[in-house]
């Protein structure tokens, strides 16, 4: 028993911790931040405010993952973001394809645990801070309620990734908050006041059935009256979790310090929607149902923006702006919410999609007047109507990976981080970047020590794709379908595939591109042709008399007739997809609808794969094949497919396919980077959504390095990563590398990218 004598005043205990650097938020962007600083050799502190890390995403808010590539629709192929978000996304499939919100947070946790550079505080809320200058941050004062403890957290830079901006705030960083006019910018999307100039916030709810009759009485506080929320009859018992990403509140509120309201707001919906499924009598299904989780904390999404030296707007998302200092990617659509939310009479949300991804500057990335201060997630510099795309989960995390690498530059050069924005350590951010695995849209890669970029390399064979074998299945054209194609420049192949007419009827088969490389919206028609068809089944041979002016995708569409089938293919490759012209009516019909005036956009089709298990190609031939799946592309980027597929693809005849790099001189090798195929086009939500596989069927699953000697540099077995990085214990000094592929996951062996450094 401990026994102390009465005092006035007992100080707290209290830590001080200095570090290389200090970030303030655990959500994803954070998260990423903190992962890739340490990984850099930074001391790294990752202050959270919650018990677990990933913010919306984590258990106490259960929002999805969503990115740059989405199952709610837009025209973003291959467009996951990489890096360490994909090795998130990558892991909880693998663990966790049925979306469990706790698997989820485990794999967080696990991942900030592996770092030896990463010291972790949960429960731990930063409320002060000190300056060195009027613009130049020394310390923060954090304070865990748990172990009763204050921190003293002191490093050379800073990163908020608070979500509400927190220390920029009490920093005196440049913000804003609310919507800008569409003066400001010349952004045609900006809302008027009837709209509203915030997003609110939005708390889920879980169920489950008992199997056996269950009685509720809801809360006194509980909204009584459901015919108050305009979209009430959307309500069913289907429907859960992030499914009612619409119940949301507060966008006419302080969405900062009003949030306690605004939850007991949301809650007064919760349990007021539950009481009405419950007890209505509309919903008899439900008699054996139960609540069985609803958040406590609502999942927010708007506050504070913070200016950097450039404000993303609506025209760099929209038109896909150049940006030399490209450090991530975006590909979400420009989501707005109208203000009023679950009470608001407008649709739940208003969308507009690029026709593409875009780049985000790393201007974007730091504050314009705290000179060492990161900015991360939702508070980037972005407007407001910007912000409506730059604001979801994967892209904040595929951010936060480019401000822990930049934090490492900055701490090796001794420079603020404006000092990265451009010249030789701006090419030095990019590639290192690259090496992470990170995708820079329209950023070439310029790592000129890669030693792969100076090997021959040759291939035990290379897929020549001449046809995707027929199945037993047929799908009907009930809407147009595509086989999209990476094709060369040249005479156009001639296409067979297997039709099945219930009538006499007319095909039409189009050759379409997109207008600008790297996109995949269908927007420019090179040639159509019809086709006569007869009732019954025969083969049709398609030519398209015309000559390809570029090398790049092509849609082989064939349109609308619910007269007509084709034959599908179970056969998966690399770069190769079928698409369907449909579109995801709950978000998605905005682009479907001629646009308000001004608005600076244009509405345009979606065309989306189906998912597997149903997803599949069409059955198709190809004369002459399509040779494009050379083993010199692993030695340049992207590790994706692009204007073309970026891979070598072996022959699926071949029982051990390998490559080789040799090179005339022997050279020094400490580390061999392999980037496979995770099926990139696949967008890997992280809760509620379940998967139909664990791992990319693409992916490369035992493989062994080996060098000119024969002996194994590196044996690896059962692996589920798309990136590899493969550090040797002792340097290897050798005129050749073979990789011998053993085993994959299903399909034939492909690899985009070999690094030898």
């Amino acid at each position: 028993m401990i026994i102390e004598p009465a005092a006035e005043n007992r100080p707290l205990k209290t830590e001080s911790l200095d570090a290389d650097f200090v970030i303030i938020g655990g959500g994803l962007a954070g998260t990423c931040a903190a992962i890739a600083a340490a990984r850099q050799g930074l001391n790294t502190v990752l202050v959270q405010d919650r018990p677990v890390l990933g913010g919306n995403a984590s258990s106490e808010v259960r929002l999805w993952v969503l990115g740059a590539t989405s199952h709610m629709g837009n025209n973003n192929r291959w467009a996951r973001e990489g890096g360490i978000m994909n090795e998130i996304l990558e892991e909880n499939l693998y663990r966790n394809r049925q979306g469990n919100a706790i698997i989820f947070d485990t794999i967080l946790l696990e991942k900030c645990k592996a770092e030896q550079n990463l010291t972790l505080l949960l429960n731990t809320a930063v409320f002060d801070l000190e300056k060195s200058a009027p613009d130049t941050i020394s310390v923060v004062h954090a304070f865990c309620a748990q172990n009763s403890t204050r921190y003293h957290l002191s490093a050379p830079r800073f990163c908020d990734a608070s979500g509400d901006g927190i220390v920029g705030f009490m920093a005196g960083a440049a913000f804003r908050m609310g919507a800008e006019s569409k003066e400001e910018f010349g952004e045609g999307f900006a809302p008027d006041q009837s709209y509203g100039e915030l997003l609110g916030h939005s708390l889920y709810f879980y169920t489950k059935d008992t199997g056996e009759p269950i009685s509720y009485t809801a809360p006194d506080w509980a909204l009584k009256d459901i015919t108050k929320i305009p979209r009430y009859r959307q309500f069913n018992t289907n429907m859960q979790g992030c499914n009612f990403w619409w119940i949301e509140y507060g966008g006419r509120l302080d969405t900062v310090h009003q949030t306690e309201e605004i939850k007991w707001e949301l809650w007064k919906v919760v349990y007021g929607v539950w009481d009405h499924i419950k007890n209505s009598g509309e919903f008899p299904e439900a008699e054996t149902m139960t609540l069985e989780w609803v958040g406590h904390i609502p999942g927010k999404r708007e506050s504070r923006r913070f200016e950097g030296d450039y404000m993303i707007r609506q025209q760099d998302v929209i038109d896909q702006t150049h940006f030399e200092d490209t450090v991530a990617h975006g590909g979400w659509a420009i989501d707005l919410h109208p203000a009023d939310g679950v009470y608001s009479e407008k649709p739940g949300c208003t969308q507009w999609h690029s026709k593409g991804t875009y780049g985000i500057p790393y201007r974007c990335y730091y504050s314009q007047n705290i000179t060492n201060l990161f900015l991360a997630g939702r508070i980037i510099s972005a407007t407001h109507v910007a912000f409506g795309s730059t604001r979801v989960m994967a892209t904040c995390g595929s951010g936060g990976q480019a401000i822990g690498t930049a934090a490492a530059l900055c701490q090796k050069h001794g420079c603020d981080p404006r000092e990265l924005s451009s010249g030789e350590r701006l090419t030095e951010l990019q590639s290192a970047l690259h090496r992470q695995g990170q995708f820079l849209p329209h950023t070439p890669d310029r790592d000129s020590e890669d030693l792969a970029k100076t090997a021959k390399i040759t291939a035990s064979s290379t897929l020549s794709l001449s046809q995707l074998a027929p199945c037993e299945d047929w799908r009907s054209l009930g809407v147009s379908a595509a086989m999209l194609l990476p094709l060369q420049a040249g005479p156009c192949p001639q296409f067979t595939l297997e039709v099945q007419a219930e009538q006499a009827t007319t095909l039409e088969v189009s050759l379409v591109r997109s207008q600008k490389d790297g996109n995949f919206t269908p927007d420019h028609t090179i040639t159509s042709s019809h086709y006569d068809l007869s009732a019954g089944q025969r083969e049709l041979s398609i030519t398209l008399d015309s000559e390809l002016d570029r090398t790049g995708y092509y849609f082989l569409t064939f349109s609308e007739n619910p007269d007509v089938s084709l034959r599908l293919s179970e056969e998966r490759c690399t770069g190769v997809l079928a698409t369907f012209a449909s579109f995801n009516k709950a978000v998605a019909t905005t682009n479907k609808q001629s646009p308000p005036e001004n608005i600076g956009v244009e509405p345009f089709e979606f065309w989306l794969p189906e998912r597997r298990p149903k997803g599949k190609n069409l059955a198709l031939q190809i004369e002459p094949p399509l040779i494009c799946f050379s083993s010199k592309n692993i030695s340049h980027g992207p590790a994706r497919p692009t204007n073309q597929p970026n891979a070598w693809i072996s022959d699926p005849q071949d029982q051990q396919p390998s490559l080789s790099l040799t090179w005339k001189q022997a050279v020094t090798i400490s580390r061999i980077t392999l980037e496979l195929d995770p099926d990139w086009d696949h967008p890997m939500e992280s809760v509620l959504m379940t998967h139909p596989e664990e791992v990319s069927p693409f992916m490369v699953k035992d493989l062994d390095l080996c060098d000119a000697s024969g002996a194994t540099l590196a044996a690896i077995r059962g692996n589920h990563s798309a990136y590899l990085s493969i550090e040797l214990p002792e340097p290897v000094t050798t005129t050749s590398l073979n990789l011998k592929v053993l085993t994959t996951q299903g399909g034939p062996a492909s690899l985009f990218r070999m690094r030898v450094h």
